[in-house]
């Protein structure tokens, strides 16, 4: 009995322990790791998927999470949670997947049942109509899956090029060949994509994984797409301010003087200027396309493709047509970052330039200053040694009236005498009054 009451204290001890010692961001790491799972899925199936831009802000996925709860009341159902990012739930007439992103949002209408036609009636006519009006964000996706059994017969190519309304068929083995997969990645009248999807051997997980993945595929694609137009804008820019750039540093060899250079780095300045809000304006888009890219090459590599006799695969077809786009964007951001590199090494080139002119400048009046100091000094000895003449002369005026007054109170002195015998001692009295005086007056300044 104690040892079966040990094993039950232990568990309680545990998670104690790890309550008391977890990270405060534990649970929502592992959380994160466990989020937006594969639906199980099983044929026949069909689902209506929409991804709306939202923009990164907080407030936007409050409103998106809002409008979730808004459908739940409507089915009557929990609705997610007030942090969730995404959520799933039965709804009745159909099924339904919520997922919040970074900067969009997708929904996904899910619905089991027997159909004959893949895209007649699909599962989206089953939602809310002033709902789905209601959607806010600007919608970027919408596709439509059908997944069809392996009993159905197998389509021949002139059946499926009519329901992909005689576009560029394009067809693959998924999963290793559990399942193959046809899409011409064009909107239909409706506005939709179409996927149709039929099972060879898949299970019910594989069977989700496969269709989240190749919905991951188009949106991250067009998500990837968003920076080309921005990239074909900067482009012509990158071309006038890199002209620009060039003439000014042409420029740089024929300086005159410090109004050249003060005016040269003017306009450096003023062309970096722009090459920032350039950059600041598409940096972002352009590391977001560079990721998504980089998801949709991964999700084509775990799709497991196989060639189908007559179609083209879609690696090959993103390859051909996305690969290009996203090395434009990757060529416009790279030629971005060589033009401000060049901008601020000729900016400096040309501040050293005029830093340089200002040392010289500032050496001229330095030695300009030095060459005044010196005359000021000899017009200050020159001006002591008047100083010292006059201060000796109105000191021996002040002994000469002196003596005149005691010759008159009686004492038999020279008045004459007197001033004469004094001027030298007067005048030696006052000449190192005066030195010293500035001798101190020069020990002070230096001590400052």
């Amino acid at each position: 009995m104690n040892k079966i009451a040990e094993s039950a204290e232990a568990p309680s001890t545990q998670r104690a322990f790890l309550k008391d010692a977890a990270h405060p961001l534990r649970e929502t790491l592992i959380n994160e790791l466990h989020a937006r799972p594969f639906e199980s899925l099983e044929p026949p199936l069909r689902a209506s998927y929409l991804a709306v831009f939202t923009g990164e802000s907080v407030e936007a996925a409050q409103v998106q999470r809002a409008h979730v709860v808004r459908l739940c009341a409507r089915y009557d159902v929990a609705p997610p949670a007030s942090d969730a990012k995404h959520f799933i739930q039965d709804l009745g007439p159909f099924r339904f997947r919520w997922e919040g992103h970074s900067e969009f949002c997708t929904y996904t209408f899910l619905r089991a049942e027997p159909f004959a036609e893949p895209f007649a009636d699909p599962v989206i006519n089953l939602v809310p109509r002033d709902w789905l009006d209601a959607i806010p964000g600007e919608m970027l996706i919408a596709a439509h899956v059908a997944l069809e059994t392996r009993d159905v017969p197998l389509r021949e190519a002139p059946v499926l090029s009519r329901l992909f309304n005689h576009n560029l068929v394009m067809g693959c083995g998924i999963a290793g060949g559990s399942a193959m997969m046809w899409s011409d990645l064009r909107p239909d009248t409706d506005g939709f994509v179409r996927f149709l999807v039929r099972d060879v051997d898949l299970y019910d997980r594989q069977a989700g994984r496969s269709i989240q993945r190749l919905l991951e595929i188009h949106t991250y694609s067009t998500l990837a797409l968003l920076a080309l137009p921005m990239a074909m804008e900067s482009i012509p820019t990158i071309a006038r301010c890199d002209a620009a750039l060039s003439e000014i540093t042409g420029r740089m060899g024929r300086i005159r003087d410090l109004a050249d250079e003060r005016h040269l780095l003017a306009e450096l300045t003023t062309l970096a200027g722009k090459v920032e809000r350039m950059e600041a304006n598409t940096n972002y888009r352009f590391s977001a396309s560079r990721a998504y890219y980089e998801l949709v090459l991964a999700r084509v590599t775990e799709l497991h493709e196989q060639r189908l006799c007559g179609y083209q695969r879609l690696s090959t077809f993103l390859d051909r047509r996305l690969g290009p786009a996203m090395r434009t964007c990757e060529a416009a951001r790279a030629r971005q970052g060589a033009l401000a590199d060049r901008i601020a090494r000729s900016s400096n080139l040309l501040r050293t330039r005029v830093e340089v002119a200002l040392e010289a400048q500032n050496q001229d009046l330095l030695q300009s200053m030095d060459r005044r100091a010196k005359l000021q000094l000899r017009l200050q000895a020159t001006v002591e040694g008047l100083s010292v003449a006059a201060i000796s002369y109105y000191v021996v005026g002040l002994i000469g009236y002196l003596a005149k007054a005691l010759k008159e109170t009686g004492i038999g002195v020279n008045p004459d005498v007197v001033s004469g015998i004094a001027i030298p001692f007067v005048a030696g009295a006052v000449w190192w009054g005066v030195r010293h005086a500035r001798q101190i007056a020069i020990r002070e300044d230096q001590a400052d």
